[in-house]
C-alpha cells in the first residue's frame, strides 16, 4: 500500500521553531516602523512658531515627542505581546515529540495571526482613542490565543507530546491561555470607558505576565 503524503508531511518541529523565529523577528522589527515620521512631521509643522520666536527648537521636539506618545505606547505594548506568545510558543514546541500536518497548518495559522500583529497596532497608534481600534486589537490577541490552545488541545489528543508532558503541564498551559484571554476581554470590554484603560490593563497584566511570576499568583500555572 502506498504511503499518504500526509502522513509524513509537516512533521519537522525543528523547521517550524525556525520559522517561528524569523515571522516573529520580522513582525517585531516592523512594529518600530511607526514612529519615525510622525516626530518630523510635527517638527516641521513648528518651523512657522520658531521663525516668529515663539517657541524655539528644543520645545518644538518635546512637543513632536508628545504627539508621538500614542504610537510609542502602542508599540511597547505589541513588542510585549509578540515576546510573550513567542515564549508561550517556544515553550510548547519545546514538549512536542514530533509534528504533523494538522499541528504545523495550527501553528502556520498562529503566525499569520503574529504577522497581522503590526498592522492592529499601527491602527490602534493612529486612531488611540477609537473603541473599534481597541476591538481590532483585541481580536489579534485573541486569534493569537486561540491558535496556541488548538495547539496543546491537538497535540495531545494526537498523541505528539513528549512522555514526560503529563496532565498538570497541559492543564497548566490550557488554564494560562484562557485565564489571559478572558483578562484582555474585560480589558477591551472596559475600552467603552475610556480606551487608555484598556490599553493599560493590556500593558499591566503583560507586565504580570513577562516580568513577575514569583510575585503574582496568577503567574503560579
Amino acid at each position: 500500500m502506498p504511503a499518504l503524503y500526509s502522513r509524513f508531511s509537516g512533521s519537522n518541529i525543528g523547521r517550524l521553531a525556525a520559522l517561528s523565529d524569523g515571522v516573529f523577528a520580522i513582525a517585531m522589527t516592523l512594529l518600530v516602523l511607526e514612529l519615525h515620521a510622525p516626530v518630523l512631521e510635527a517638527v516641521h509643522h513648528q518651523r512657522p512658531l520658531w521663525e516668529s520666536g515663539a517657541l524655539d527648537s528644543e520645545q518644538g521636539l518635546w512637543h513632536a515627542l508628545v504627539l508621538l506618545a500614542p504610537k510609542l505606547l502602542t508599540y511597547v505594548m505589541s513588542f510585549l505581546t509578540l515576546g510573550i506568545f513567542w515564549v508561550g510558543q517556544q515553550t510548547q514546541l519545546n514538549q512536542f515529540e514530533r509534528a504533523n500536518r494538522h499541528l504545523t497548518w495550527i501553528h502556520l495559522a498562529f503566525l499569520a495571526s503574529v504577522s497581522l500583529m503590526p498592522f492592529s497596532t499601527a491602527v490602534l497608534g493612529e486612531y488611540i482613542g477609537f473603541r473599534l481600534a481597541v476591538a481590532v486589537y483585541w481580536v489579534n490577541l485573541l486569534l493569537l490565543g486561540a491558535m496556541l490552545l488548538a495547539s496543546v488541545t491537538y497535540g495531545h489528543r494526537a498523541g505528539l507530546l513528549k512522555a514526560d508532558v503529563d496532565h498538570d503541564m497541559r492543564l497548566a498551559h490550557r488554564r494560562r491561555i484562557v485565564i489571559y484571554q478572558g483578562l484582555y476581554a474585560v480589558a477591551a470590554v472596559l475600552s467603552v470607558i475610556n480606551t487608555y484603560v484598556s490599553i493599560v490593563l493590556i500593558v499591566l497584566f503583560q507586565l504580570n505576565s513577562a516580568i513577575a511570576p514569583r510575585i503574582w499568583r496568577l503567574n503560579r500555572f
